[in-house]
């Protein structure tokens, strides 16, 4: 069967879930202003995965009309009974880079406990890179949970503003070498003097992936 507007339109709407999803992915095979018409069907499917497939779409398609992207990833990341679709909401935010939902992230952040939504959100802090979100992330980076403390640390790096340097140094010499791994990674994004100062250190470090990035991240920075 070949795959076309009217293919597609009737998988989205199939009783079978497989289809439906198949559905979705095929979106990206079609023109797409027609493709962001026709994700009003999976946007409202009763199946999670469903909805979080589509979702993940608008990163892409929402550049088709940003206003009404916006509104429906609003809409998800506040109401969709799901986590992972609400996390999938943030990461859409970071990617279209929808500064005006700065707010609700620190919102959503603030109201829930989920270690996978704060981490979505933190995540896309960085993509988004808006400034506002530098004290949200310093809160981040106290969290009991590695995760969000990983994700604050790229965030920072993406935000490539010196004033992070001096927070994120205490975790050069963190037990979680993947923690340290992601400092050297940032410390390459901000880069500077003191940058190099910290990374000349993280190329010595006793776990090769770390002291590989630093490596890396020192070329960034020369």
């Amino acid at each position: 069967m070949s795959i076309n507007p009217e293919t597609i339109a009737q998988s989205l709407q199939s009783g079978n879930l497989s289809d439906r999803l198949s559905a979705v992915n095929q979106l990206r095979s079609i023109p797409a202003d027609v493709a962001f018409e026709m994700l009003r069907y999976p946007l409202n499917d009763d199946n999670p995965r469903v909805r979080y497939a589509a979702v993940s779409q608008l990163s892409v398609l929402g550049h088709q009309d940003l206003e009404q992207s916006l509104k429906i990833l609003r809409n998800c990341l506040y109401y969709d009974s799901e986590i992972d679709v609400q996390a999938a909401a943030a990461d859409s935010i970071g990617a279209l880079k929808l500064t005006e939902a700065y707010p609700d992230l620190d919102a959503r952040f603030h109201q829930t406990q989920d270690w996978l939504l704060q981490m979505s959100i933190v995540s896309t802090l960085g993509e988004l890179g808006d400034p506002r979100s530098f004290d949200l992330l310093i809160e981040a980076l106290a969290s009991s949970e590695p995760l969000v403390q990983g994700s604050a640390i790229g965030s920072l790096g993406e935000l490539r503003d010196a004033k992070a340097i001096a927070l994120i140094q205490p975790f050069v010499t963190h037990e979680d070498w993947q923690l340290r791994y992601r400092v050297a990674q940032a410390l390459g994004n901000i880069g500077g003097s003191e940058a190099h100062a910290l990374l000349e250190t993280l190329r010595h470090d006793p776990m090769s992936q770390v002291a590989d990035m630093a490596n890396v991240a020192l070329q960034q920075s020369s």
